[in-house]
């Protein structure tokens, strides 16, 4: 018992200063951020978005100079392509109603944008780069992002797109009571 009563008063008072030297030189951090927002512009849309495609491309670019080895980059590149339809585009003119039927003329489908989504993108393996890596994998993305929109381009993007416009648009209309609807393209 005389041994709890000589510890105990040493016990508390290592506890107690192990809190103070704790609290006292403690590092804290915190982490504060100032945003101001601007609202650059506002602008209607009327693109009405029809089919979307996912793809994935392999890429090495390489880069030769005199001076230097041959630097090269490896991408695993993941992409997407829109096709739509600019609504804003349809006057009254090119619509046409008769009793049950309704004549439809869209404009012709567009690519509405062809992306490079980073964040699912991957550099697999640098080679020679040493400090031109950054500039390397800025060019070769750059060069993914035109092939992809060449090949997107020599696609049936575009074919999916007037479908996809039939599709969706034929029931609509028809849901307004036409019974005939024929949808065309300028």
């Amino acid at each position: 018992m005389r041994i709890i009563f000589r510890v105990l008063p040493w016990l508390i008072l290592l506890v107690a200063g192990y809190f103070f030297i704790s609290k006292k030189f403690s590092i804290n951090t915190s982490v504060e951020s100032k945003h101001q927002l601007l609202v650059d512009k506002i602008e209607a849309i009327g693109k009405l978005e029809l089919v979307r495609y996912q793809i994935s491309d392999v890429l090495e670019h390489k880069n030769k100079t005199d001076f230097l080895p041959e630097a090269s980059v490896l991408l695993i590149v993941k992409a997407e392509a829109v096709g739509c339809i600019d609504l804003t585009k349809v006057t009254r003119n090119d619509i046409e109603l008769d009793a049950d039927t309704a004549v439809v003329n869209l404009p012709q489908p567009e690519i509405c944008y062809v992306k490079i989504d980073h964040k699912n993108s991957r550099v697999y393996d640098t080679k020679m780069a040493f400090f031109r890596e950054a500039g390397l994998v800025d060019e070769a993305y750059k060069a993914a992002e035109k092939h992809v929109t060449a090949e997107v381009k020599k696609s049936n993007i575009l074919a999916q797109t007037k479908t996809n416009a039939m599709n969706v648009l034929k029931p609509i209309i028809e849901g307004l009571g036409y019974k005939n609807v024929r949808l065309t393209f300028e």
